[in-house]
């Protein structure tokens, strides 16, 4: 006996919408991530727009896909919508930069206090690789390795606390003032900055000099924050007629 063969109903399987779903994540999240280096790296300013239609041509995407894209970007503190006006990168005033900082030295110093001294070569030896990966994107004037090199150091840094709800909220903080950063991240004093106090970080780990890595933790979050407030009160003085 013959099959009688069924009509196409133009319904996808479970697997293919699963599969179709995963997808638009893995776009999702590559677009995001691409726009969240742009607003670090300075190419998309404080209280610049990000438009829809706009977005729909640079990624070839559909509109209920850069909604989405545009959500997570909210989600991770990078933007803000007004009524009426639609999203903005996050634009943030000198109380809030001070406040935001102020948490993050909490709890980042808090994690140092929790890592047990001395660490073990292994951990060394990983932190000592992800600098040198940012050693090498520095020299080459590389800002996008330099940011996801740095974003790395700082996990694995932290990790050691082995606190896991400790470490994802220092990840959140961090990138609450992803933003803020943008002030300070495209000039090479600030990157050979950074580079210095990460050697003198893995320096004092190997020493289980505790004392040392609270004040360079400290000493670590100063100069994203004060260059924010300089070029937030140049602006205030800029347009004051």
């Amino acid at each position: 006996m013959s099959k009688v063969a069924m009509p196409k109903t133009g319904v996808s399987s479970p697997k293919q919408a699963v599969r179709r779903d995963r997808n638009i994540d893995q776009v999702v999240s590559k677009i995001v991530d691409t726009l969240e280096e742009q607003i670090v790296l300075g190419s998309l300013n404080p209280r610049e727009r990000l438009v829809e239609d706009d977005l729909c041509e640079r990624y070839a995407l559909k509109r209920h896909v850069v909604r989405q894209v545009l959500n997570e970007l909210e989600l991770r503190g990078l933007i803000e919508r007004r009524k009426n006006f639609g999203a903005l990168v996050k634009s943030y005033t000198p109380r809030e930069v001070t406040e935001l900082y102020a948490v993050r030295e909490l709890l980042e110093t808090h994690a140092v206090c929790c890592i047990a001294l001395p660490v073990e070569a292994q951990h060394l030896d990983n932190l000592r690789a992800i600098q040198q990966e940012h050693d090498a994107a520095a020299n080459l004037g590389d800002l996008r390795r330099v940011f996801r090199a740095n974003i790395a150091f700082h996990r694995a840094f932290f990790a050691l606390a082995q606190n896991q709800a400790l470490t994802e909220a220092i990840r959140e903080y961090e990138r609450r003032t992803h933003a803020i950063r943008s002030a300070s991240v495209v000039f090479p004093q600030y990157v050979a900055r950074a580079q210095a106090q990460h050697h003198q970080i893995i320096e004092a780990l190997q020493r289980g000099d505790r004392d040392a890595l609270i004040e360079l933790s400290k000493a670590h979050l100063v100069p994203s924050r004060d260059a924010y407030l300089e070029a937030h009160h140049r602006r205030q003085s800029n347009s004051t007629p």
